[in-house]
């Protein structure tokens, strides 16, 4: 009973100190009235008085049935970072307290929500793992030791059936100080998957790694290679009868491989 009746005696209050408000509404409605005749009729002030009162921002967005009108997010955004930028040149260029405090509130507000958008972003990743990108790239140590060894069986496997269709041109120059480094290299991967490799000399001196090497006779502009580098590499299909361009200079075994075993089994955009 003593709540009803303490609840009853808050309405009533309520109710009753509305009323002032109420009143004082009223009055300043009258005022503005008599104001407006002052300026605006007697006085013929006209439009700088705000005779025809513009619309405000937000009675200019309801829409026919009352409701506000929805702004797409690309011009909240936009608004929200044109805000920050303003508060930011108003604190650089005034640097009083309420300046820069004004500026440190809003950033710090639109830094909780960028920690809430990567938190979600996060949690949908979890929970489909067709958002995933780490499930077919890992970037944790174990996941990716896994996928690493799993990655060089399948080029291994690639590789050992590589000689069946494949052969290697390989383009160097005696006084080319790369192509010392890298002749041992070409040789050691072909070697190991017995690859023929054709070794082309552009300047007519011997390589003691390929000592059945050929002089340079236009092949390399025949196999589409572009430019006067060396050393240079270039896959040859004796299935399609066309070149596979794989690179210039100085290559390690494992990047050699590994061009070879993506320029021969996977196609553009399935594997990055």
């Amino acid at each position: 009973m003593c709540r009803k009746s303490g609840l009853a005696l808050i309405l009533v209050s309520a109710v009753l100190g509305a009323a002032p408000a109420s009143a004082q509404r009223v009055e300043s409605t009258e005022k503005k009235t008599a104001a407006e005749t002052l300026y605006c009729e007697e006085r013929k002030l006209g439009y700088w008085f705000y005779c025809s009162r513009p619309a405000s921002k937000n009675e200019a967005r309801q829409g026919a049935a009352g409701e506000p009108e929805s702004l797409p997010a690309t011009r909240e955004l936009e608004a929200i970072t044109s805000e920050l930028r303003e508060l930011k040149a108003r604190a650089i260029l005034y640097p009083t307290k309420s300046n820069v405090a004004a500026y440190v509130r809003f950033q710090r507000a639109q830094l909780d929500r960028a920690s809430l958008f990567s938190d979600v972003w996060q949690r949908a990743i979890w929970q489909d793992p067709d958002l995933d990108y780490t499930l077919q790239r890992p970037v944790g140590a174990l996941a990716k030791k896994q996928w690493q060894d799993v990655r060089a069986a399948e080029r291994d496997s690639v590789m050992a059936r590589l000689s069946q269709r494949y052969g290697l041109f390989y383009f160097f120059s005696a006084t080319c100080g790369p192509c010392e480094v890298m002749s041992p290299i070409v040789k050691g991967v072909a070697g190991r998957w017995g690859i023929t490799v054709r070794a082309i000399s552009t300047d007519g001196g011997p390589s003691h790694h390929f000592p059945d090497f050929k002089i340079e006779t236009n092949q390399r502009a025949r196999l589409g290679l572009e430019g006067k580098a060396t050393p240079a590499l270039v896959l040859w299909d004796s299935v399609t009868k066309r070149p596979i361009p794989i690179g210039y200079g100085v290559l390690s075994a494992d990047e050699l491989q590994n061009r070879i075993y993506l320029l021969t089994s996977k196609e553009a955009g399935h594997d990055y």
